[in-house]
């Protein structure tokens, strides 16, 4: 890749493995894009299993793609052009930033006619009404971005993609030996804008709101015990919201980290029991967790701006991505296989999420 300096060579006595689990955030997904690519980078990190939901999803099965063709660098290369594939998509969207903020350099679509003209016929017609033909521009990049059957032939690493069963409301995860473009838009299919994607007969919406991502199929599909959450939606949002967007936003953002708060807390759980001997250490394992995050940096751009695809803007989040997986690596490296970097415990019983080192 001629953005990035080349892949150093693996260093085999420093090396350890981890499991991935990558949120979905529309554009925002750019920044995992970011932290994905300076894990490859790094070579120190062998991802056993990857669980994702949305674009999430999107960078797995990209990753998968491009490593099982090329290996690392195949990875790399493969991740930049379906970001870039997106942005060339999106050129001819209505839904772009207003002048004024392309002169001043702020990154939110909040004053963007063609988005708040989607946003308020979203809220009066389904997608059933307005895209009776089901057409969608995300469909054509990933099928001619991603080769599934490379994806289904990725061994060394474990794909799970996560949707939600619109008749049950459970959450469906599907593995990688079978997955297919219809379970990856599954899992980017939100109610609002697509028609559920039916697969076998069950129709399915975004993941995010029962798995985002799903941590549990790593117990049984992985026996790797580090778990890394690269997180894009904030737990923790500061002030009350006001506005119609602003309200909607934060509703989504309890919603699509409910199921994940759950299950750390459960892995908090599990490990109390250990610890207090009610649970044998010997059948049950500890899990130890690690999250990747920059709230900081995300929160101040807005919710709008998942929908901003320029490619300006994605390779703002990639960088940022990047350069917050470089700080991470340096804090906590040796930690992994070693220990839990997030206190779950004080990240439950305070207002925010507590980091270790």
């Amino acid at each position: 890749m001629a953005t990035h300096a080349p892949t150093p060579q693996k260093r085999a006595n420093t090396r350890k493995r981890i499991n991935l689990a990558l949120q979905g955030g529309g554009a925002h997904g750019a920044f995992t894009w970011g932290v994905l690519d300076r894990i490859l980078e790094d070579g120190r990190l062998e991802i056993d299993a990857i669980s994702g939901t949305s674009a999430g999803a999107m960078n797995a099965v990209a990753l998968a793609d491009g490593f099982t063709a090329n290996g690392v660098d195949g990875a790399r290369e493969k991740l930049e052009c379906f970001w870039r594939a997106m942005s060339e998509a999106a050129k001819g969207s209505p839904i772009q930033r207003a002048p004024i903020d392309v002169m001043l350099g702020i990154w939110s679509l909040d004053r963007s006619w063609g988005y708040h003209a989607m946003d308020a016929m979203s809220r009066m017609f389904s997608p059933y009404q307005l895209n009776p033909l089901n057409m969608n521009p995300l469909r054509e990049v990933l099928e001619s971005c991603v080769d599934f059957s490379c994806v289904q032939n990725c061994n060394t690493i474990r794909l799970y993609v996560s949707a939600t069963n619109v008749e049950t409301g459970k959450v469906k995860v599907f593995d990688s030996h079978c997955l297919t473009a219809d379970m990856v838009m599954a899992s980017a299919c939100l109610p609002n804008i697509y028609q559920a994607v039916v697969i076998d007969g069950v129709p399915y919406w975004d993941g995010g709101y029962m798995g985002n991502p799903a941590l549990f199929p790593f117990h049984t599909g992985s026996d790797c015990a580090d778990i890394a959450v690269i997180q894009i939606n904030p737990v923790e949002r500061k002030g009350i919201p006001r506005t119609p967007q602003e309200i909607q936003n934060r509703l989504n953002e309890i919603a699509f980290n409910s199921s994940l708060l759950k299950e750390l807390r459960a892995i908090d759980f599990v490990a109390r029991l250990i610890d207090e001997g009610k649970l044998d250490a010997t059948r049950y394992r500890r899990e130890r967790i690690h999250i990747i995050e920059n709230q900081n940096a995300l929160i101040p751009l807005g919710a709008s701006s998942k929908m901003n695809a320029e490619w300006a803007f994605l390779t703002h989040l990639r960088d940022l991505g990047r350069e917050t997986a470089t700080q991470w690596l340096e804090r906590n490296f040796e930690d992994i296989g070693v220990r839990s970097t997030v206190d779950l415990r004080a990240m439950f019983m305070d207002t925010g999420a507590q980091h270790q080192g």
